[in-house]
């Protein structure tokens, strides 16, 4: 087993910040019909300092464990972190102790960066993707009139 899946393993094991919070100041939700993860993030902010910070995070998501583990991760990296610090952190950031994220599991990073980024800012997009998935990548392009055709043996 590797170290990034012991991780995932421990992080599975007590997920932090797991469920709806009623007195969420700000909720970010993202999805893709394409693979079917879904995230929904709840942000509580508070004064600490002069300066207005993120007191609480909490998730929800339908997904495959890596996104799980990098929700409940980023989370708890969220807290005492202003929007605009928030906002800046990528999805290898949001994945912390995780470790890096393997490039099959990238998609699962950019599910909780989205979410947040929603919750950050309702405007933003609600894709869980800056790209879109393969599949629906594939499916809006044009065909180009080549057709492939299996041969008989």
């Amino acid at each position: 087993m590797s170290d990034f899946e012991k991780n995932i393993k421990d992080a599975l094991a007590d997920p932090k910040n797991q469920g709806e919070m009623t007195d969420a100041d700000s909720v970010g939700t993202v999805g893709s019909p394409d693979c079917g993860d879904m995230m929904r993030m709840w942000l509580k902010f508070s004064e600490k300092d002069g300066k207005r910070v993120i007191d609480r995070a909490s998730f929800q998501a339908f997904g495959c464990q890596t996104a799980i583990a990098v929700a409940s991760i980023a989370t708890e990296l969220l807290k005492g972190k202003t929007a605009e610090e928030a906002k800046n952190l990528s999805a290898q950031d949001l994945a912390g102790d995780l470790g890096t994220l393997p490039p099959m599991k990238i998609h699962c990073g950019q599910l909780v960066e989205g979410a947040l980024r929603n919750a950050l800012d309702p405007s933003e997009t609600t894709t869980t993707e800056t790209k879109p998935s393969l599949i629906g990548d594939i499916n809006s392009r044009k065909s180009s009139g080549l057709r492939i055709v299996p041969l008989e043996q």
